[in-house]
């Protein structure tokens, strides 16, 4: 992979796996898709998309002014992110699946206000933030004089992929919507693998010179 991204193959599977766990971002689109159709739910998933580039913008552009002429700082960065990431995957593989209550009331139902709370949801979560600045530089070379770009080119990815599992959220948001809140299986399962990646990529972090 090109601009100092390595290690592709195991960011793409680590972002499908944690789009695919049940959090904040589906449990609003699945509110607003039961509650208010699929449009509305189409909307919300646009919405929480564009929140996730602000992040990837706000992560690439910050990160990189600020350690682009220094590359221990960056390497630091990264492993402050791998500890991050660690505690994570530990908070996960300990976690009992609980069902979550999904949101079916609203101030606004209206279409653009689907998308105006999902852009917020997503962009007002500090949860968030913390996840891409932790997760995108393990896969950047320090050394590498293309930072930005390969910011952008992995929360674009990460993105993608995000928004993609949210539309299939949407469109069969009766059915998922039944079965992300009452199977603890599924919700274990998911936790648990996405729990031992994130630890295997800060034990891996942390091993690798």
């Amino acid at each position: 992979m090109t601009f100092g991204i390595h290690d592709f193959p195991l960011f793409l599977a680590a972002g499908i796996l944690l789009n695919l766990t049940p959090g904040p971002d589906t449990a609003y689109i699945l509110g607003r898709s039961v509650a208010q159709g699929r449009n509305a739910g189409v909307a919300s998933a646009f919405g929480i998309m564009v929140g996730s580039i602000v992040h990837t913008c706000a992560a690439a552009l910050g990160l990189s002014a600020l350690l682009a002429t220094t590359a221990w700082a960056f390497s630091a960065i990264k492993f402050a992110g791998g500890a991050y990431l660690g505690f994570l995957g530990i908070k996960l593989i300990l976690e009992q699946r609980k069902q979550f209550l999904l949101p079916l009331s609203f101030r606004r139902s209206t279409i653009a206000a689907a998308f105006r709370q999902g852009v917020l949801t997503n962009v007002l979560n500090p949860k968030v933030a913390l996840f891409f600045l932790a997760f995108l530089p393990q896969f950047i070379d320090p050394a590498s004089p293309h930072k930005i770009t390969a910011f952008v080119v992995l929360g674009l990815t990460f993105v993608t992929t995000g928004t993609t599992w949210c539309l299939i959220l949407a469109w069969c948001a009766a059915s998922l919507s039944e079965r992300l809140r009452h199977n603890e299986t599924i919700g274990l399962w998911i936790n648990r693998t996405v729990g031992s990646l994130f630890v295997l990529l800060g034990v891996r972090l942390a091993t690798t010179r």
